[in-house]
């Protein structure tokens, strides 16, 4: 019950994050996309690269908003208030629901700039990977970087110690690899 629980909570933050992928797709995306960076450089190397963009940074907060009011309507209809999380101290309302989604996506796209920072400076491309110690480090950066923050917004909203958000953290990575994984069947993903 409690893993249910704890996935109902973060189904916001995995709906929003899995549409955002999907939306980089589009014409409108790819006309409208601009790096974050504008193409600067840190001694001489890229600051975020080009998949770090202005739209898509935007995309995650208004999709996680939208996710966390969709999430918000199936639990007062289904009547599952009480198994997320997110209610447990507040009550499930619109404006509060827009503002905890809209945290999640904001979380979710802050945190993923400083592995991005890191992989540049270390020469790494986007969506680029390394094997070895380097590899197996950054393979877990890359799942657990946005739970990070999406834990914080957790712990902010709710009364969830330290050892809940650490589980928080793993459940997101598997969901993160599950889900990339259903990205790449669908041709949305290249890689993990």
């Amino acid at each position: 019950m409690r893993l249910l629980s704890m996935l109902l909570t973060m189904s916001p933050v995995v709906l929003g994050a899995a549409v955002n992928m999907l939306m980089t797709k589009t014409a409108f995306f790819q006309k409208h996309k601009s790096p974050i960076d504008g193409g600067k450089t840190f001694r001489g190397k890229r600051i975020f690269g080009d998949n770090k963009t202005w739209i898509g940074f935007l995309y995650y907060i208004l999709l996680c908003a939208a996710a966390q009011v969709l999430v918000g309507l199936l639990c007062r209809g289904f009547q599952l208030d009480s198994m997320n999380r997110m209610y447990a101290v507040h009550e499930n309302r619109l404006p509060y629901n827009l503002l905890v989604g809209a945290c999640f996506g904001l979380a979710y796209a802050l945190f993923e700039l400083p592995n991005s920072f890191l992989k540049r400076q270390m020469g790494i491309g986007s969506g680029g990977h390394r094997k070895g110690v380097t590899g197996v480090f950054f393979f877990i950066l890359d799942q657990i970087d946005s739970l990070i923050g999406c834990a914080i917004v957790i712990g902010i909203f709710t009364d969830a110690g330290f050892s809940e958000l650490v589980l928080y953290i793993l459940l997101g990575a598997a969901v993160h690899i599950l889900v990339n994984l259903l990205l790449m069947a669908l041709h949305a993903r290249k890689s993990l």
